[in-house]
C-alpha cells in the first residue's frame, strides 16, 4: 500500500499554476460576466477579481472540524435538524474515517499513474461558490453544512422524490477509482476517488423513455457560499450529460477521496466525476438530479458558449479560443506533458461520439 510518505513532495503553488490559462479565465470573468451587475458592484468586484485588493466581505467564521456544522441556516437541499440547529455532520457510514489512504491495488478502470498528493487535491481547487482563487475553497468551504442534506429527483422519472443523502449512500458500496482529472485551464491531477457508478443510481431512479439527458443542479446558498453573492456565473451551477454518457461505467458519483469522506472544498457530500471531460463538468455539492428531454443549459455554456461547450471532452486538437489544449501541467511535476484524447480514455468512450465534429460539438 502506498503511504503518504511515498507520495511526491508538493512544489510551491507559484510553480504549479499555468499562469496564462488561469489568468485567462480570471480575465474572462473580469471582462465579461460581471457586466451583468450594477456599476458599483462591478467596480468593486473587478478590483477584487483583478487581485488589486482583498475580497470586500469580512472573513467567515474560523474553520471548524469538518462535518461539525457552523450554525449556518439550512438551505435548498438541506433540512433543519431537531431543535432548529444543523445536525452534526459525519462521514457516511460506508466511508471510513481516519488518515488519507491510497488504494492498495488498481482496478480495471484505474490509471497506474502516480497519485497527486492529498494536500494538492484538497487545497488546489476550482469551486467558484467559495471564491475564484485556487486556495479559496479550502479556506472558505468550512461554512458548508453537509448534514442533513437531500437530493431532489425530478423530471422524466417514474417516481419524483427527495432522498436523504445517507439513505442514498446506503444503497451502494463505495469503490475506489483512480482517475486522471484534466482541467480546461491546462493542468491535471491523478485522484483516488471513492464512489459508485452513476449508472447504478440512474437504474434505481427509473427514468422514463423520454429522458435523453441528466441535469445536475448544485447548492446555491449565499449564507454558506460566499462566492454566489457575486454574479460571476448564473447560479445555481448547472451541468449535464447525455444519457449514454451518464450510463457509461466510467462515470462516477463520488463521496470520498483518498479513502476519506469528500472534503467540502471538493464538492461534499456528493459530486459527479466524468474523467474524459474537462473538470468543470464535474458538478459539486449536488442537490437536484433532473431527467430531461432537452439538452440542459449549463452554467459555463450560458456564460461563454464559444469557449465552454456542453460536451467538453478533453481534446488536444481543439484549443480553447485563448490557449492551447495540446499539453498540460501535472500538479506535482516539473515540465509539461502531452494531453491525451479524451484524457486517455478514448478506447472506452470515443465510440460515444462517432460521427460528431468535435470542433462544432465541443
Amino acid at each position: 500500500m502506498q503511504s503518504q510518505r511515498d507520495l511526491p513532495p508538493e512544489p510551491p503553488s507559484s510553480e504549479i499554476t499555468p499562469e496564462s490559462a488561469f489568468m485567462g479565465r480570471r480575465d474572462f470573468l473580469k471582462n465579461g460576466l460581471l457586466t451583468a451587475g450594477t456599476a458599483a458592484l462591478v467596480g468593486s468586484s473587478l478590483l477584487w477579481l483583478a487581485g488589486m485588493k482583498p475580497p470586500p466581505d469580512a472573513p467567515e467564521p474560523p474553520p471548524v472540524a469538518q462535518g461539525t456544522g457552523t450554525g449556518a441556516a439550512p438551505a435548498a437541499g438541506q433540512q433543519p435538524a431537531a431543535g432548529g440547529q444543523p445536525a452534526t455532520g459525519g462521514p457516511p457510514s460506508a466511508v471510513a474515517a481516519g488518515p488519507p489512504t491510497a488504494p492498495s491495488t488498481r482496478g480495471p478502470y484505474d490509471t497506474d499513474e502516480a497519485l497527486t498528493s492529498y494536500q494538492s487535491v484538497t487545497t488546489y481547487n476550482n469551486f467558484y461558490e467559495f471564491g475564484l482563487d485556487k486556495g479559496d475553497p479550502a479556506q472558505n468551504a468550512h461554512t458548508l453544512v453537509t448534514r442533513p442534506w437531500t437530493i431532489a429527483v425530478e423530471g422524466e422519472v417514474a417516481k419524483p422524490q427527495t432522498i436523504d443523502i445517507d439513505t442514498l449512500l446506503g444503497w451502494f458500496t463505495p469503490e475506489d477509482r483512480v482517475y486522471r482529472m484534466r482541467c480546461v485551464e491546462a493542468w491535471s491531477m491523478v485522484i483516488p476517488w471513492l464512489g459508485f457508478p452513476l449508472a447504478d443510481l440512474i437504474k434505481r431512479l427509473e427514468p422514463t423513455s423520454n429522458a435523453k439527458y441528466v441535469e445536475f443542479l448544485t447548492l446555491n446558498d449565499p449564507k454558506q457560499m460566499p462566492g454566489v453573492r457575486r454574479p460571476v456565473l448564473k447560479w445555481p451551477y448547472v451541468e449535464g450529460l447525455r444519457m449514454d454518457e451518464a450510463m457509461h461505467p466510467l462515470t462516477l458519483m463520488t463521496v470520498g477521496v483518498y479513502g476519506r469522506q469528500l472534503p467540502n472544498q471538493m464538492g461534499a457530500p456528493l459530486r459527479l466525476v466524468v474523467p474524459w471531460k474537462y473538470g468543470f463538468k464535474n458538478a459539486k455539492s449536488i442537490v437536484t438530479i433532473r431527467f430531461t428531454q432537452e439538452q440542459p443549459k449549463t452554467s459555463w455554456a450560458l456564460a461563454a458558449s464559444n469557449e465552454y461547450g456542453f460536451y467538453a471532452n478533453v481534446n488536444p486538437e481543439v484549443d480553447h479560443p485563448r490557449w492551447s489544449q495540446a499539453s498540460e501541467r501535472r500538479i506535482g511535476e516539473v515540465g509539461r506533458r502531452k494531453t491525451l484524447p479524451f484524457n486517455g480514455y478514448a478506447e472506452s468512450v470515443a465510440e460515444l461520439y462517432a460521427g460528431m465534429d468535435p470542433r462544432k460539438l465541443y
